[in-house]
């Protein structure tokens, strides 16, 4: 059996280790959740990092056009952090961060290592919350800045993969442990969204078709 499609199973859809175990003792393979949890430490790092290298090219340029920020808190034993996400306009995520606060500081931190890694956009999208402006005048972006009504749906839609992962999982322990999951998830839903909403079901079936197919290559190498 290859170990690297249970492993991403449990990134992939919003399941428990225990659900993977499961399923595949309905298809006649008998493993622990412990060897699930084993084969997403091991394999999902570097499916995440394939996945990533393999679309570098394409963010280079569409990531450029227009930003969507957003941030919503996440708690680890009862202590409230703040997971910041940054995608693009067609909803890929360019970047996740993770910290204890959501003050300028932090808004600062998160936009110098998303323009390190993907330049400088056209503009940039958020809510009306303070830190966002005052860290982008202080780089010198204000005048990107947007905060139209609605405007920001991309980035608060880009969250709901992600929460339903986190109540699959009851939660995180550590932060090293949510750093980790973050950055493995986004890559893995990058890979498959599809923006069903925007394309025909025939270019969305074919897409669909070639993603699966270059995942089971990565699986597979």
């Amino acid at each position: 059996m290859n170990e690297g499609p249970a492993g991403g199973r449990s990134v992939r859809f919003p399941l428990s280790l225990r659900n993977v175990e499961d399923l595949l003792h309905e298809r006649g393979i008998d493993v622990s959740r412990e060897a699930v949890r084993f084969w997403w430490h091991r394999f999902g790092p570097m499916f995440a990092s394939e996945i990533r290298q393999k679309r570098a090219e394409r963010l280079r340029f569409w990531s450029q056009k227009r930003w969507h920020l957003d941030e919503i808190f996440v708690k680890i034993n009862g202590e409230r952090h703040y997971l910041w996400r940054a995608v693009d306009h067609e909803g890929e995520v360019l970047e996740s961060f993770v910290i204890k606060t959501r003050d300028k500081k932090a808004a600062l931190k998160f936009l110098m290592k998303t323009m390190r890694k993907h330049c400088r956009p056209e503009a940039i999208v958020t809510d009306r919350l303070g830190p966002y402006g005052a860290a982008l005048w202080d780089i010198g972006a204000g005048v990107r800045h947007e905060t139209c009504r609605r405007a920001n749906n991309r980035a608060e839609n880009s969250h709901l993969p992600f929460r339903r992962r986190e109540r699959a999982m009851l939660r995180f322990r550590k932060m090293r442990s949510l750093k980790k999951f973050v950055a493995v998830h986004a890559s893995v839903f990058n890979h498959f969204n599809q923006e069903r909403s925007v394309s025909s079901r025939s270019h969305f079936k074919s897409n669909r078709v070639a993603a699966l197919a270059e995942w089971r290559g990565l699986c597979t190498e």
